[in-house]
């Protein structure tokens, strides 16, 4: 049975979701260190959907642009399918889609094993050091490129489906990916958070459809919701400013030693 949530903790664990949701170091990691901190094995479904749906709608707001211009494109290509994909907007929607396949095979496979692991503290620690280890690849990062190949955009999909793990950053994961595969800073943030959008929008619907999830809507997961949203609109902006000065490698100095202490934590307590 799920713990109970109070309002300070839903402000608290909001916060946690709005930031690492986006900074690349892994909200269900953080989520999982808050609720170890608080004494929670587990947190109730409806607060774990609303945390996700907050930071979903600081994305789709943070990417309005992007996402009205691909779909207008989309809407005009589709009289000429073959002619859209070689356009730029036609092979980035063809990018996320084929990305989305492994991501989502990956993300079913995983999807119970991953419920279990979560208060493990040394599996998510272990998994961080993994987050830190992405950072650090981003500064041999140096592509110009906007595009990626299929097989670059599978390679893609993979690295998303693994941050399913507890304390494997996503955002991290993902935009380490795509600038080891020759992508630009900037164009590799883009496809990041692109690429989350039916990642995660797929998981808050699953979710959703859970009576339990319907359930225990209050006061509390709308309030962490909301938290989040906030949080996640300043988040983005940190993220693509770290990116645009080259310094996402930063973040492994945060990661690293976070990881090692969740693993002596469980080997000492």
């Amino acid at each position: 049975m799920a713990d109970p949530i109070g309002l300070g903790q839903a402000v608290v664990l909001g916060a946690i979701q709005g930031a690492t949701e986006f900074l690349p170091i892994s909200s269900d990691g953080h989520l999982a260190i808050g609720a170890m901190l608080f004494g929670a094995t587990e947190m109730p479904l409806a607060f774990v959907v609303m945390l996700h749906t907050g930071t979903l709608l600081a994305t789709l707001l943070a990417f309005r642009k992007d996402l009205t211009q691909l779909t207008l494109s989309l809407a005009r290509g589709l009289r000429a399918p073959r002619d859209y994909v070689q356009t730029d907007a036609g092979w980035l929607t063809a990018t996320v889609i084929v990305a989305s396949v492994p991501t989502a095979l990956i993300g079913l496979f995983l999807e119970d094993a991953v419920e279990s692991w979560s208060d493990v503290k040394w599996i998510v620690g272990l998994c961080l050091l993994g987050s830190a280890g992405a950072m650090g690849l981003t500064a041999l990062g140096r592509g110009k490129s906007e595009r990626l190949t299929i097989g670059g955009a599978l390679l893609l999909g993979v690295a998303q489906g693994l941050a399913v793990l507890p304390g494997l950053s996503r955002s991290g994961s993902t935009i380490a990916c795509a600038m080891l595969l020759g992508l630009s800073g900037p164009a590799a943030f883009r496809l990041s958070f692109l690429m989350s959008l039916p990642a995660v929008g797929g998981a808050v619907l699953l979710k959703a459809l859970d009576r339990e999830a319907l359930a225990g809507l209050g006061a509390q997961a709308a309030l962490g919701a909301v938290v989040a949203f906030f949080v996640g609109l300043v988040a983005i902006w940190a993220v693509r400013e770290t990116i645009s000065r080259g310094k996402l490698w930063l973040f492994a100095l945060y990661l690293a030693p976070l990881g090692v202490a969740l693993i002596l934590w469980q080997f000492t307590s």
